[in-house]
């Protein structure tokens, strides 16, 4: 009997299977085809992309999202900037999935909210000044009234406007302002201290004055509780009209959504009376408890610019006072130039004090 070898001998006497050659193709082909079934880069990450580009329009559209389903487009005009912090974390999943498509969909929110928010990066601000300008919500909870109106006085303000003050510390502020600001007005829980000489002080009735809104005002509110006013400071340029506020409370309810119903009927009446006003001059200081970007402002910021947008560095966090998120304490003008915009040092307030330099 013949018998056939069904393999060869290598070097050093080894056996080589006959098939191996054909077992070493066979691997290489399932390899290619398991490479070859791979999407490419420009294919990966579809929900990447879908997000990515969602997150842009979001930010590019968010005057149109509406507000008739929880004050919707109001939340997310309040913390516009934050929306940002989605690039680096959706552009770290797209290069884990080495997704070219995801990165080329993220250029969308980088170019808009570079458009946005790019110019506040850089520092705008300016020296000098022909009047300093200063605002603080003190806090009714201010477990240091005393302290913060000695810091305050200390900012060198020229004029400073103070939100929230009530009866048991309203002369704790008198007392101790009283050598830096020989004049000052307190109308309700809002008042206004000055080194230079105020007139025609009157409360501003932001309630009253709402327009449509103002039947839904509470019969028993009175303008013992007035939360605005005006007056005029006299300075060597000129008249300055001067307003104080402190808008009402925005709150985030489960059922209601972002609940802002007095915050914003304040702002349209707040917004009348600027428009009203004859000064060409106009500053407004105050507590507005919403962003500019939040479109129940516009009645406001179609007359009046931010000192932090024109002449500050940074986003001019003010609230809350441990890790600020949002400008809400404002200084706005018109008819004057801002040279810089600051936050001011901590106090005892939940709310950080905000101050501004202007210029005729």
């Amino acid at each position: 009997m013949v018998q056939v070898d069904t393999a060869e001998t290598g070097q050093g006497g080894a056996d080589i299977p006959r098939d191996a050659g054909s077992g070493t193709w066979r691997g290489g082909l399932r390899r290619a085809i398991l490479i070859g079934s791979r999407p490419g880069p420009w294919k990966r990450g579809p929900v990447l992309a879908a997000l990515a580009l969602l997150l842009g329009l979001v930010m590019l559209l968010h005057a149109k999202i509406p507000n008739r389903v929880g004050n919707l487009g109001s939340l997310v005009e309040t913390f516009l900037p934050w929306f940002g912090l989605f690039v680096p974390v959706l552009l770290a999943g797209a290069l884990w999935r080495r997704s070219a498509a995801a990165v080329a969909a993220l250029l969308l929110p980088v170019m808009v909210w570079l458009n946005l928010f790019g110019g506040l990066l850089g520092d705008k601000s300016h020296p000098g000044g022909d009047l300093t300008l200063a605002s603080h919500n003190v806090g009714a909870d201010n477990p240091d009234p005393a302290g913060t109106a000695r810091a305050l006085a200390a900012s060198g303000a020229d004029v400073l406007a103070l939100q929230e003050l009530t009866r048991q510390d309203r002369g704790i502020y008198e007392k101790e302002l009283a050598n830096a600001y020989p004049h000052h007005t307190v109308q309700g829980t809002v008042g206004l201290w000055s080194k230079l000489p105020l007139a025609d002080t009157k409360p501003v009735d932001i309630m009253m004055d709402a327009g449509p809104l103002a039947a839904t005002k509470p019969a028993d509110v009175t303008m013992e509780y007035n939360r605005a006013l005006r007056t005029t400071v006299a300075t060597g340029h000129g008249p300055l009209a001067v307003y104080v506020a402190h808008l009402g409370s925005a709150r985030v309810n489960p059922r209601a959504g972002f609940w802002t119903a007095h915050r914003d009927r304040n702002a349209q009446a707040l917004g009348e009376a600027i428009a009203a006003e004859r000064n060409e001059r106009v500053v407004l200081l105050g507590d507005l408890n919403g962003t500019m970007d939040d479109r129940a402002f516009d009645g406001i910021t179609s007359r009046l610019r931010s000192a932090q947008d024109a002449a500050g560095a940074g986003f001019g966090f003010s609230w809350p006072a441990k890790f600020p998120v949002a400008r809400i304490d404002e200084i706005l003008v018109k008819g004057v130039r801002p040279e810089s915009s600051r936050v001011l040092p901590a106090t005892g307030s939940d709310h950080r004090p905000v101050a501004a330099a202007i210029s005729w």
